[in-house]
């Protein structure tokens, strides 16, 4: 099985170029897979497969514990590297349909090798209903947001401050298929800049989040605290994020890490995996 390595600002993922679905891929592969000690390693496995109604590309994304997941901002781009890579070419325009629909992605040379930058166009932000946190959490105000995935968004003072890796496990009780939590501030005396921290479901911390970063810059939007243009900064790196009327867009970089080769996937699978 023949598998290449991304990262967006230090969300990773394994992508599988597999057109006619030859490998037998499920959620016990990708946790093996996904197991950073006894695998290869990473946030998420995504499979490339040929695209139906009218897309060029059909995306499926499990999470490191083997569920599914509806979409990913940071997955999809890497995903777009991968492919555009695997045509030779560094300027790309796609249509991946994905579980939250479908996204059109234009993949372009990133300042340095290895880079690709990659716009996504989102589709539209929707508002969930109210959201809460634990009595006990510092929040000033809680929204949920499907980006084509849930996310429960929380503003606090200080997102470093805190102890997310407790706070997003213990969010999920009234979320039946779970939800990606975030705690987010504005930049002081700015209305473009947002701090961020993700705990995602199925991953734990991250990095980043690309999907949460357009959660956020939205949830954020209708606070009144910014405008429609938002640079979202998370540990991993930043994230442009633009609001319009026709929905949110989301441009950042992926990285090529390396290509992997499995040569013994202790799952059942035949056959090889070419982009073809």
């Amino acid at each position: 099985m023949q598998l290449s390595k991304h990262h967006a600002l230090g969300n990773d993922f394994l992508v599988l170029l597999d057109a006619q679905c030859r490998w037998s891929v499920d959620g016990a592969t990708a946790r093996a897979l996904c197991d950073r000690r006894r695998g290869v390693g990473a946030d998420g496995l995504l499979r490339a497969s040929a695209g139906t109604d009218g897309a060029d590309v059909d995306m499926t994304l499990w999470n490191a514990d083997g569920g599914l997941a509806e979409m990913s901002g940071n997955g999809i781009r890497c995903l777009g590297q991968a492919i555009a890579r695997a045509g030779g070419t560094a300027e790309l325009d796609l249509v991946v349909r994905t579980a939250g629909g479908p996204r059109r992605l234009h993949v372009g040379a990133g300042p340095t090798p290895g880079t690709a930058w990659v716009e996504v166009d989102m589709g539209a932000a929707d508002k969930g209903p109210a959201g809460s946190a634990p009595a006990s959490a510092p929040v000033l105000e809680a929204a949920t947001v499907d980006m084509g995935n849930p996310h429960l968004v929380l503003l606090v003072d200080d997102p470093a401050a805190v102890d997310l890796a407790a706070l997003g496990p213990a969010c999920q009780g009234e979320f039946e298929d779970g939800i990606n939590v975030e705690v987010v501030a504005p930049r002081p005396g700015r209305t473009d800049a947002l701090d961020l921290r993700v705990w995602e479901r199925g991953a734990g911390l991250t990095q980043a989040c690309g999907t949460g970063a357009c959660a956020a810059a939205y949830a954020a939007h209708g606070w009144g605290l910014v405008g429609a243009r938002v640079r979202v900064s998370m540990p991993g790196g930043e994230l442009d994020v633009a609001l319009g009327d026709d929905g949110v867009s989301l441009a950042g970089p992926a990285v090529h890490v390396a290509d992997v080769e499995v040569p013994v996937l202790p799952l059942p699978g035949v056959g090889g995996a070419a982009w073809s």
